[in-house]
């Protein structure tokens, strides 16, 4: 019998994880989110930190109105588990800049928060952080009628983020099905691993298979 997997209990945080440091430090937002703090450079990558469609399994570790201030957030694509324009909407006072792909920036425009849409393999510059999108295969609502009905997603709707820091390179990977472009990456100091056996996404063989690939690369699982 199959059991859910559930995260140890939430570590909380607060406006001192904000503040300027002499390193870098990353922390799990929950589901599939993370935030960086790169010797006061911070980010928000897919931050869902209101309410959700369905229970959570956890305690969220921070809510908007306890982010003093914020230099970014970036999305990886516009599933809800992933995208939240009521979490960016609340951002929005203290965030100084949105980032994704162009549909998701088109996404949130519609939501009247301001971004900037890339295209993948565009490399731009946040604070000390420099930011790569790196390619994603996950347009999975192209086999879904209701939602073909209402565009066709491509695949420049999906990404991941590789990011440079001063003290390391960190990959947030993005929901994808295993691409070759992925295997051949520079080795990264951290992931943001999405790990899930569903058609979408990774699989288990191929996670076994990219963790491999990076052997000493610290991986932080979502999904």
């Amino acid at each position: 019998m199959k059991k859910q997997a559930i995260a140890p209990k939430t570590i909380p945080f607060g406006k001192e994880a904000f503040e300027t440091l002499n390193h870098t430090e990353l922390r799990w937002l929950g589901n599939s989110g993370g935030f960086i703090n790169s010797r006061g450079t911070t980010l928000m990558i897919d931050p869902l930190l209101l309410d959700f469609d369905m229970p959570l399994l956890i305690d969220l570790p921070i809510h908007p109105k306890e982010v003093p201030t914020l230099d970014a957030v970036l999305i990886t694509h516009c599933d809800n588990d992933h995208f939240d324009i009521n979490t960016c909407q609340s951002l929005s006072s203290v965030c100084k800049s949105y980032h994704g792909p162009h549909y998701v920036a088109s996404l949130l425009k519609n939501g009247k928060v301001k971004a900037q849409g890339h295209d993948i393999h565009e490399t731009f510059r946040v604070g000390e952080v420099t930011i790569t999108l790196t390619p994603a295969d996950h347009a999975w609502q192209n086999e879904k009628e209701k939602y073909r009905k209402l565009r066709e997603y491509k695949f420049e709707d999906y990404c991941g983020f590789w990011m440079e820091t001063k003290d390391g390179t960190i990959w947030v990977v993005g929901d994808s099905r295993l691409l070759p472009e992925q295997l051949t990456m520079p080795a990264p100091d951290a992931m943001f691993f999405d790990f899930s056996d569903n058609a979408w996404h990774i699989g288990f063989e191929n996670a076994v298979k990219l963790a491999n690939t990076y052997p000493n690369t610290d991986l932080i699982l979502y999904h």
